[in-house]
């Protein structure tokens, strides 16, 4: 629950003959699916969409300065050997981060990385400009590893929906409802 996902889980056995299980995102957007091999994959809240049973899901901690920060992260760590699923909301891209080399990637649109990847969450700007733009938290990546990101952020989607409804706050003649 650390991570922001739900504390129940279902689990589907094939008795008899095999059988077939369709994985379905709640948003629009990508799956994709990893064959983890004895190793570590960090996904943020909301990514894991499914996995083997074998595979140990547990909250990994994103370090005391992401927390001072105010980034608030605490990836899932997915760990063992087994078939992982995870989910981006439009396209799933990736970044292949070679050994010493770094990128930084704004944190909405970072869906997993995987385990010897090193990471940490920053603010960036000051405050006035966290609250301003807001924009302010990047996640700072070091390799050698792969490094997975969204192109489209939930939450500027969000926003973006809601400044286009009817009654957002523009006199444009509309109608005005409340939710």
């Amino acid at each position: 629950m650390l991570g922001g996902e739900s504390a129940f889980a279902n689990q589907f056995t094939a008795e008899g003959e095999p059988g077939t299980v369709t994985l379905s995102p709640p948003t629009p957007g990508d799956i994709h699916h990893h064959d983890l091999a004895d190793e570590t994959l960090y996904a943020v809240d909301g990514a894991y969409l499914a996995s083997a049973p074998d595979i140990d899901i547990d909250s990994g901690f994103g370090g005391l300065e992401s927390m001072l920060s105010g980034a608030g992260l605490t990836p899932l760590a997915l760990k063992g050997t087994g078939n992982v699923f995870i989910e981006a909301f439009g396209g799933l891209e990736t970044i292949e981060v070679d050994h010493g080399e770094s990128h930084v990637v704004d944190n909405d649109h970072i869906v997993a990385w995987e385990g010897n990847v090193e990471f940490d969450a920053r603010r960036v700007g000051g405050l006035k400009s966290t609250l301003l733009s807001g924009e302010g938290i990047v996640m700072d990546f070091t390799g050698p590893g792969t490094v997975w990101y969204q192109t489209r952020g939930l939450d500027t989607f969000t926003e973006a929906i809601m400044e286009a409804m009817p009654g957002s706050g523009d006199d444009d003649g509309g109608f005005e409802f409340q939710l």
